[in-house]
């Protein structure tokens, strides 16, 4: 694609990456046929496609419109269109762009300002979070049935802590949503490191980031970041850590990519890079472990692979293997490749269309009718939850529950 950039951006690290990035694309249209937007609602720029002509023309010195940001706006960043690509492009570092420089240029309304606010000054913060869930349950009756069913009920955690020192270290990251909402699933995690004679040491719960970023709130989303190097890197220096473990495959696609968001911040680059060398899902750590021993109650799992699994960090089947290594049986799901419209914030603020495709997911996902619904992600696993019956946990949690049963 050839580019002609405004000289405001042309000169500018992130109009130089953007004019990389958009010469990489052939406008092809491969990427319309994996889009979950375009999909839906038929629109060429509700698709890869028509949003990055619409990014380059922004880039190029056009003035954005409402329209414009509204097209942009209802892109989930579930980045399977970067899968299907046969040239490679990085679609989502050219969303994020597009995004940045359109928040600049078109205000928003009032409300749409306010919430945007206070989704950042609420969710990245565990404590905050945990007083939100707590209100959310006493006044669930009467809220709209769109946040009822997000706010997930109390659960009993049911795990059993094994306490363990070897030479074998990770460190845990405890982020924001998971540690308030699910606690269960990381100390599931420790148990079954545990099982494999590998020492759990705990990050204090902290958002990666991600939230921020996707809401163009750079300065926020640069911030956390910073903190959490800061907190982490002792782990690294003094403890010899062998890796960086994330159970929630949202947060560790954003980790992953520490080391290119703070290129440009020279105190903290390096060490950046080395922090997403040693981020690792826990899937990913897993499948290179002897797992032999865990053996489960063989038991029927749909898993919903979650974008930022499977197209951000590029781990499809990783998990599948796992599960099925272990003992269950899991069934076929159509359309595997197709976000469930969690994406983050997005359920909030984009709820149509997150509906549309929730249902149009829980179909595919109970159609063989599973005993579970299995995942990877705290978003995708909430979202999915507000819209079925059957049970949906997180693939570690379910693999040391029936483990534990099996004993």
């Amino acid at each position: 694609m050839q580019t002609q950039l405004h000289p405001q951006f042309a000169q500018t690290p992130e109009g130089r990456k953007a004019d990389q990035i958009l010469r990489s694309c052939v406008h092809c249209g491969f990427c319309n046929a994996t889009c979950p937007t375009y999909q839906l609602l038929g629109n060429e720029l509700d698709g890869p496609r028509g949003r990055i002509y619409l990014i380059k023309q922004i880039l190029e010195g056009e003035a954005p419109t409402q329209k414009t940001q509204q097209h942009l706006d209802r892109c989930l960043t579930c980045r399977a269109c970067e899968t299907t690509c046969p040239s490679g492009v990085k679609y989502g570092h050219l969303l994020d762009i597009g995004r940045e420089q359109i928040e600049k240029q078109v205000p928003r309304k009032i409300s749409q300002r306010l919430f945007r606010w206070l989704l950042r000054k609420t969710i990245p913060f565990p404590k905050r979070v945990s007083l939100a869930l707590s209100l959310g349950r006493l006044i669930r009756p009467f809220l709209p049935a769109v946040l009822k069913h997000k706010i997930p009920k109390t659960k009993t955690i049911s795990v059993s802590h094994i306490p363990i020192h070897s030479s074998r270290k990770l460190l845990l990251i405890d982020g924001c949503v998971q540690s308030s909402s699910h606690p269960q699933i990381n100390l599931a995690t420790e148990e079954l490191l545990a099982i494999l004679g590998i020492q759990t040491l705990i990050a204090p719960p902290s958002c990666c980031g991600a939230l921020s970023h996707h809401l163009s709130a750079n300065t926020d989303a640069c911030a956390f970041m910073k903190q959490n190097i800061d907190a982490w890197w002792p782990y690294v220096v003094d403890h010899k850590i062998e890796a960086i473990i994330s159970t929630a495959s949202g947060c560790g696609v954003h980790i992953k990519e520490y080391g290119e968001l703070l290129q440009a911040e020279p105190g903290y680059r390096h060490k950046a890079i080395r922090i997403a060398e040693l981020t690792q899902d826990i899937g990913e750590f897993l499948a290179k472990e002897p797992l032999e021993k865990l053996r489960v109650k063989p038991q029927r799992i749909a898993f919903h692979s979650p974008c930022t699994l499977q197209h951000g960090q590029k781990l499809a089947t990783v998990v599948e293997q796992i599960l099925q290594s272990v003992g269950f049986e899991l069934l076929p799901v159509k359309d595997s490749h197709l976000c469930c419209g969690s994406a983050g914030t997005y359920s909030l603020l984009q709820p149509i269309i997150s509906q549309q495709l929730l249902q149009k997911k829980l179909t595919e996902l109970e159609t063989s009718q599973p005993e579970q619904i299995a995942t990877a992600n705290i978003g995708c696993l909430m979202h999915l939850q507000s819209g079925t019956s059957t049970p949906v946990r997180h693939w570690v949690e379910l693999i040391v529950e029936q483990a534990n049963l099996n004993r």
